[in-house]
């Protein structure tokens, strides 16, 4: 079922009507600052149900490996396929948990969201149960030590959606979670996946494994090389896998040892979570700045392809009420309002079913590497992590203010920028 039937069937269609007609208005607006937040948020909202929708409709009903054959990238390096769909399903619900986890009201993008989190739900119990068609590939390729990492963190997000799992679906989440051990990881970002998978089990009191969040932390700040710049194993990339991976997981996995007061070897978690936010606070300001009066970003490094996934650090920091001072929120709304329109503002971002295509702005076969198929795409929706900021919040009230590339190249006085020791 197209998109916008599904959303027409679910809420009927006046609530839609009043969902797109708020979402054409932000549309309009392109990279301009817009003064308002209620416009961006519904821009936001929509790209939201745009992601979201053609992939948990049918998965809650087990029908998504029949409807979506996700686009393989020209250099394939071979493996099964199936790896796409716990791409696909596990990096959008990791991106989309914070708004899932708001409560539940009346308004249009209230009910979108209570039906979205129901198929999420619903669609949990398919990831795992060995009889569903939409049974995801967990056991053959390593790839699911990397994407279980993305689900398992939806749940950290939001534990809403841990609580509504029945106990069949939770022990089988389990038993999975708990297999992926088996899997080594590169001495890369993967350690982070890893740790990500232990930080969830201790979260919901399951036994964890202290000696792959050790390792993880460890090396990872062996690994800093400066003014919030982390190399992703002995050497230095010059890419957005920082974005990606490295600052929000690092902090999140800290969250989860601070909160829940674990203690092992020497490991200080909560001055670790201190200074790993203050390195990611530095690499959101760099992020910010990477951003042109146009909306546009600096196309570097591997990965391209995840397009708005770059802005994840600023999300999480929106999210967490974690901006630095040299940041205001309105500023950064903006800013990443503007990348994102600049990217999705090509309609070949989706393809004639709804799904994301391989591309930077639009389709692109070309730029994916050989790890790339249309599911690793869903990685995009981590820009959308400012979405579990309630309506009400200052992040959408404050007013919109230019960013920095943009006074800067508008000929305004604009902060310059010094090395910071952390």
């Amino acid at each position: 079922m197209e998109r916008r039937n599904f959303l027409a069937s679910a809420l009927g269609a006046g609530t839609l009507a009043t969902i797109s007609t708020a979402s054409a208005q932000a549309k309009s607006r392109s990279s301009a600052v817009s003064g308002s937040g209620v416009a961006d948020r519904a821009y936001m909202v929509d790209l939201l149900a745009k992601m979201a929708s053609p992939v948990l409709a049918p998965m809650s009903q087990g029908r998504l490996q029949t409807v979506f054959k996700p686009e393989l990238s020209p250099t394939w390096d071979g493996r099964n396929p199936k790896v796409a769909y716990l791409e696909c399903f596990g990096r959008l619900i990791a991106g989309i948990a914070p708004w899932l986890a708001l409560p539940d009201d009346a308004s249009p993008e209230g009910k979108l969201r209570a039906t979205l989190r129901d198929q999420a739900v619903a669609s949990y119990a398919h990831s795992v149960d060995p009889a569903s068609p939409d049974y995801l590939l967990w056991r053959e390729s390593a790839q699911a030590l990397v994407d279980s990492a993305y689900y398992t963190n939806a749940f950290m997000r939001a534990p809403q959606l841990w609580k509504a799992l029945d106990a069949t679906t939770k022990k089988r989440v389990i038993d999975e979670i708990k297999g992926a051990r088996h899997f080594s990881p590169p001495y890369t970002n993967w350690l982070l996946f890893a740790a990500m998978n232990e930080a969830f089990l201790l979260s919901i009191g399951e036994d964890w494994d202290p000696v792959r969040i050790d390792l993880a932390v460890r090396k990872v700040n062996e690994w800093y090389v400066g003014d919030g710049w982390y190399a992703d194993g002995p050497r230095f990339h010059f890419d957005h896998y920082g974005s990606y991976v490295i600052h929000p997981m690092l902090v999140e996995i800290l969250e989860v040892l601070v909160a829940t007061g674990a203690k092992f070897n020497s490991l200080d978690a909560k001055a670790l979570l201190d200074q790993a936010y203050k390195r990611m606070r530095r690499y959101g300001e760099h992020l910010e700045r990477l951003i042109a009066p146009d909306g546009s970003y600096a196309p570097i490094g591997r990965s391209l392809t995840y397009r708005t996934a770059v802005f994840q650090p600023l999300g999480l920091l929106s999210w967490r009420k974690q901006l630095p001072p040299s940041l205001p929120e309105g500023q950064v709304r903006a800013a990443t309002l503007a990348a994102q329109r600049a990217v999705f503002g090509f309609d070949s971002n989706f393809d004639d079913k709804g799904y994301l295509t391989i591309g930077f702005t639009g389709h692109q076969p070309k730029l994916g590497d050989w790890y790339s198929n249309a599911g690793s795409m869903y990685i995009a929706s981590e820009s959308l992590i400012p979405l579990g900021l309630p309506a009400d919040d200052s992040y959408w009230s404050s007013p919109a203010a230019s960013w920095t590339s943009r006074k800067a190249f508008a000929g305004q006085d604009f902060p310059k920028d010094y090395y910071v020791d952390y």
